[in-house]
C-alpha cells in the first residue's frame, strides 16, 4: 500500500489560505482513491520510515522543507505554488523596510521576510541550513532533488524555469473545486449590483483598492475573509476606507458561500498576483462573472471568458466591474470549469505522477 506523507507549513491551519484547500482536497482525493495519507505540518517531528514518499507545498518557503529532504532521505515531489510576491513588495507592500526592499533581488526579499517571521515568532525556522544557503540556492537545491515538479499551470512551470536552474521531469496538477458543493441553481436570479471578494484580508488580494473603487457607488460589496495576522494594519485601513456600501463579513463556512456565490453576479479578485484563485474557480462554477488579475496565471485557467483589470488602477476594476454586472453570464467558462478543473481531476493527476515516482524509483 503506498502511504503519502504530506509536509506542509507550521501554519497550515491556524493561518489558512488556498494552499490550506489545496492540500486538504488533494488528501481526500488521494484517500478516497485508497491511498493512506498523513498530514504533517514542517516543525513536527516524524517518523519517515513507514512513508513511500513525501508530497510537499509552497517552493517560496523552502527553509520549511531542506531539513526533512536531508533527514528522510525519501523521493518526493512538491507543488510549488510559486507566487511571484516581488513586485508588490517592491512598490507596493506599506512598510517601514520597502525602501529596502526596493533595492533587493526578489530572492533577497523573501530571505529578508523569512528570517523576520522567524525573529518575531511567527513562524519556526525548520531548516538551519537555510541561513547559509540563502532563498534561490535553497529553492534550486529542492527542485533538483526532486522526482517530481507538480505546478498547477503550464504558465507556473515557465516562471520557474526562467528563475531558477533545475532540470526535474513535471506533471500539470490543475487547480479546483468541489463539483458537488459548487453548483449554480437557475433558478435564483443574479444580482447584477452584488459584488463579492473572497479572500484573505491582506495587501497582496488589493481588498484596498477594489474598496476604494465601488466606494459610495450604487454596487454593494461584500468583503469575505479573515485578515492574516500580520495584516492587521492593512485591515483597519480597509475599513477606514470602506463606504456604507461595502461590508466585511468575515470568513463564512461553506454552505453561506454557496449561497453567496448564488445569488451575486459579480465576483472580483483583484490580486497583485495569483497563480489561480481558487475563489475565482469556485465563483465561475457558480455561474458568477469574474474579474481577476493579469499579473499571474490566472489567464491560462479562464482564457478571454474573465474580465481582466489593473490591481494598481482604481479606474480599471471600476470600469471591470460595471461590464461584469452588466455582460449575461457565459455559461461555458462553468462547464469548462466542471469539467477540467474539479480537486478529482486535480488527485487523478496526482495519482499518475505518484506512480511515475515509484515506479521509478
Amino acid at each position: 500500500m503506498t502511504h503519502v506523507l504530506i509536509i506542509a507549513r507550521s501554519t497550515l491551519y491556524t493561518v489558512q489560505g488556498g494552499d490550506t484547500i489545496q492540500i486538504m482536497q488533494t488528501a481526500a482525493g488521494l484517500t478516497e482513491a485508497g491511498y493512506t495519507v498523513t498530514i504533517h505540518l514542517a516543525n513536527e517531528t516524524i517518523d519517515y520510515e513507514q512513508y513511500t514518499l513525501i508530497h510537499f507545498f509552497n517552493i517560496t518557503r523552502p527553509a520549511d522543507i531542506l531539513l526533512h529532504i536531508r533527514k528522510s532521505r525519501k523521493p518526493y515531489v512538491i507543488s510549488p505554488i510559486y507566487v511571484d510576491y516581488g513586485e508588490f513588495d517592491k512598490k507596493y507592500r506599506k512598510s517601514k523596510v520597502r525602501l529596502l526592499l526596493h533595492f533587493l533581488p526578489k530572492d533577497a526579499i523573501e530571505y529578508f521576510k523569512t528570517i523576520a517571521r522567524w525573529i518575531r515568532g511567527n513562524d519556526a525556522l525548520v531548516s538551519k541550513s537555510y541561513l547559509l544557503l540563502g532563498q534561490k540556492k535553497s529553492v534550486e537545491k529542492i527542485l533538483q532533488r526532486a522526482a517530481m515538479v507538480l505546478p498547477n499551470s503550464m504558465s507556473e512551470w515557465k516562471r520557474l524555469k526562467a528563475d531558477f536552474r533545475f532540470n526535474t521531469p513535471y506533471r500539470v496538477v490543475p487547480n479546483g473545486i468541489n463539483a458537488q458543493l459548487f453548483r449554480p441553481a437557475d433558478e435564483v436570479p443574479k444580482n447584477p449590483m452584488l459584488v463579492l471578494c473572497v479572500a484573505r484580508i491582506e495587501g497582496l488580494k488589493n481588498q484596498l483598492n477594489l474598496i476604494k473603487a465601488l466606494n459610495n457607488t450604487l454596487f454593494k460589496l461584500f468583503i469575505i475573509g479573515k485578515p492574516a495576522p500580520n495584516q492587521q494594519v492593512y485591515y483597519q485601513e480597509c475599513k477606514r476606507a470602506a463606504a456604507a456600501n461595502v461590508s466585511f463579513l468575515g470568513a463564512v463556512c461553506q454552505e453561506e458561500l454557496v449561497a453567496l456565490y448564488q445569488q451575486a453576479k459579480v465576483h472580483v479578485l483583484p490580486s497583485w498576483f495569483e497563480t489561480t484563485g481558487l475563489s475565482s474557480l469556485e465563483a465561475a462554477a457558480m455561474g458568477m462573472n469574474i474579474i481577476v488579475t493579469e499579473k499571474g496565471d490566472a489567464r491560462e485557467y479562464f482564457g478571454n471568458d474573465a474580465y481582466y483589470c489593473q490591481p494598481d488602477s482604481i479606474t480599471s476594476i471600476y470600469e471591470m466591474v460595471q461590464r461584469a454586472s452588466m455582460d449575461t453570464v457565459n455559461p461555458l467558462l462553468a462547464q469548462t470549469i466542471q469539467k477540467k478543473y474539479t480537486w478529482t481531476i486535480a488527485a487523478s493527476e496526482t495519482i499518475q505522477a505518484y506512480n511515475q515516482v515509484i515506479n521509478k524509483k
